[in-house]
């Protein structure tokens, strides 16, 4: 009669009732924030050029904000940011020979920090 104890309807348990999240979130770390915000810090000539004026050039996520990038700068870099410019660079058209496709468009920001103080890039 096992074979049969197979078919026999098992009791329900009983789901604990989970209490919602309060309304006051606790602050994310700088880590967490930086990897939402940053991707890479952009090496160009141009970017090089910046430094000189105190600017700095990175590559940031499409849903970041002046806000947010400021803050983790700010945080990561522990400078102080005088300004933020974001610039959304549109997608473009490529061919190779008859193969045609898209360049990704990206997101980048130009940062102006104090002067007298620097960020550290690319380690010497």
């Amino acid at each position: 009669m096992a074979i049969l104890n197979i078919f026999k309807k098992k009791p329900i348990k009983q789901v604990k009732e989970v209490e919602p999240p309060s309304v006051k979130t606790k602050p994310k770390k700088v880590s967490e924030m930086a990897y939402r915000v940053l991707k890479t810090p952009q090496v160009t000539e141009k970017a090089t050029d910046l430094v000189k004026q105190n600017k700095y050039v990175f590559k940031v996520f499409a849903e970041a904000n002046k806000k947010d990038i400021k803050k983790t700068i700010e945080d990561l870099y522990g400078v102080d940011v005088l300004d933020v410019k974001t610039i959304n660079v549109p997608p473009k058209q490529r061919k190779l020979g008859r193969i045609e496709g898209w360049r990704r468009g990206y997101k980048k920001a130009i940062i102006k920090i104090k002067e007298g103080q620097k960020i550290e890039l690319l380690p010497r």
